[in-house]
């Protein structure tokens, strides 16, 4: 009985370790297989990446070209210098003989003012005519008697010239009150025609930019209290300047007598040349950065007629040079370490070898190279996409 127990037991441990054996083995077996797949997968993806072509670089040899190297300013073209026209006397516009555009030389005939007179100043000179008159009549008499006297030997020949001395300073005296009293009326006189000081002319040859009033209304006179109207402005619009701002981060690089390159928005396919001759000593602020004022006197523009006011860019040309050996600044690497310049030069098929170089002015895409390379060099063209990211 215990032996057939014995037995069972054994036979029951026997298929227990048999199981666990069996089980070990597809372990063994499935770890194995995992194994042979990762292996087969990573000799085929190394298979495929040698089968990709590598990567051939192109390049590209210097070129021979014109470097500026500058600075930009916005401004507008203005007269170099604008003359405003103001009236010597007050009163109303009467007539108006030009308009803007007009060209006029000097002492040209621009407006005519009517004179409208002050009543007190009126009244005042009225009174004065008749005290006048009535001093005048009484030397007149005495003047009269004295020439009787006289030519009957009476009174000696120095009395005699004392009366008439008075008599005609009483005369002159008379007439001096009708002039003031006509030019109080009317602004003028018959013996002051030519000058009258209703009838405004130009100071100036040039254009007219602007006339600001019209027939009818009131001016006022320039005066050492009232800088008075504003009756036409005038310009040499053959003289002139850009007048623009630059960045308080530009100015420092600047000084006077620069050359600059003038564009303007309303004028295509043409450049105007200008100097540089006024550098604002100090900059404002506007708009949380600090701008100084710069002008510049145009030197060819008599040939284009350009209007004042026109939005303009002046290029401040800081440094330039003529057929100059140039490359593109793409094609520059700088060492780790030295951070020192330096291109690859193509020494056989895709083989490159590094030369150093050394730079000179550069106006942001291409660079001057002042020696390290020749102009049939061909640079390695380092940073080149990929065919594969063209494509996408």
């Amino acid at each position: 009985m215990h032996l057939e127990q014995n037995n069972n037991i054994k036979t029951i441990n026997k298929k227990h370790s048999t199981k666990i054996i069996l089980m070990k083995k597809k372990g063994t077996i499935s770890i194995l297989v995992l194994l042979t797949i990762f292996f087969i997968t990573s000799l085929y993806y190394l298979y495929q990446k040698n089968k990709q072509s590598p990567i051939v670089y192109t390049t590209e040899q210097p070129e021979i070209k014109t470097i500026i190297k500058n600075t930009v300013a916005t401004g507008n073209i203005v007269p170099k210098e604008e003359v405003l026209i103001k009236p010597n006397i007050s009163g109303i516009v009467e007539k108006v003989y030009v308009e803007a555009g007009t060209y006029v030389k000097a002492g040209d005939l621009l407006t005519k003012v009517k004179v409208i007179p002050n009543i007190l100043n009126l009244n005042t000179a009225q009174n004065n005519v008749i005290a006048a008159k009535i001093t005048l009549e009484n030397q007149q008499k005495i003047f009269g008697r004295q020439k009787i006297l006289f030519e009957k030997g009476v009174i000696s020949p120095n009395e005699f010239d004392g009366a008439e001395v008075t008599y005609k300073q009483a005369v002159q005296n008379y007439n001096a009150t009708l002039q003031s009293t006509e030019l109080i009326k009317t602004g003028t006189t018959q013996t002051l025609e030519k000058m009258a000081n209703t009838l405004i002319r130009s100071t100036i040859t040039g254009m007219v930019l602007d006339v600001p009033i019209k027939e009818g209304d009131q001016v006022i006179e320039a005066n050492n209290f009232n800088e008075g109207t504003t009756i036409v402005t005038l310009a040499d619009v053959n003289k002139m300047i850009f007048k623009g701002k630059l960045d308080e981060s530009e100015i420092g690089k600047i000084t006077l007598h620069l050359p600059l390159e003038i564009t303007v928005g309303a004028i295509e396919n043409q450049t105007f040349e200008a100097i540089l001759d006024y550098i604002a000593p100090k900059g404002i602020a506007e708009n949380g950065a600090v701008q100084f004022e710069i002008k510049g006197t145009l030197t060819n523009n008599k040939d284009t007629f350009i209007r004042a006011g026109l939005s303009a860019n002046a290029s401040v040309i800081l440094d330039k040079k003529v057929d100059a050996l140039a490359i593109k600044e793409s094609l520059l690497q700088f060492d780790p370490k030295t951070e020192k310049p330096f291109v690859e030069i193509e020494k056989g098929k895709q083989h490159f070898e590094r030369r150093d170089i050394e730079l000179g002015i550069s106006d942001g895409i291409y660079v001057e190279i002042i020696k390290g390379i020749t102009k049939d060099d061909n640079i390695k063209i380092w940073n080149q996409i990929k065919n594969t990211e063209l494509k996408k």
